[in-house]
């Protein structure tokens, strides 16, 4: 989904992956691991650092929001390599807390209740 909202949007996209394993390149990774999420994992999450400027300002868009805890590793991410966070747009917020809804600046199209 990400790519199509950053096609739509005219700008750039980053993956931010989950578990990656090692790879040939020599690029560097900036790498996080999250709280627990809903299923008790710890994941690793990362991204490539040439892709994420300290000038960008960046927009997560995921499918589903359940703990927060993966989009708070990224914010996390993001502030660490001093680029702005415009926020988290998704299509299913089920968070139960509504301050880390606002300290993510989430969007969302439904909430789980809707559905």
């Amino acid at each position: 989904m990400g790519p199509l909202v950053a096609l739509h949007l005219g700008v750039g996209f980053v993956e931010v992956r989950k578990n990656r394993t090692p790879a040939g390149d020599s690029d560097q990774w900036v790498r996080r691991t999250t709280p627990p999420d809903y299923h008790d994992r710890h994941l690793e999450l990362g991204f490539r650092r040439s892709l994420v400027r300290s000038s960008d300002q960046v927009l997560v868009v995921d499918d589903w929001i359940a703990t927060g805890s993966q989009a708070r590793t990224v914010h996390a991410m993001i502030d660490g390599v001093g680029a702005g966070w415009v926020g988290l747009a998704c299509i299913v917020d089920a968070l139960d807390d509504p301050r880390m809804r606002r300290d993510l600046r989430l969007r969302s199209l439904l909430r789980l209740r809707d559905l």
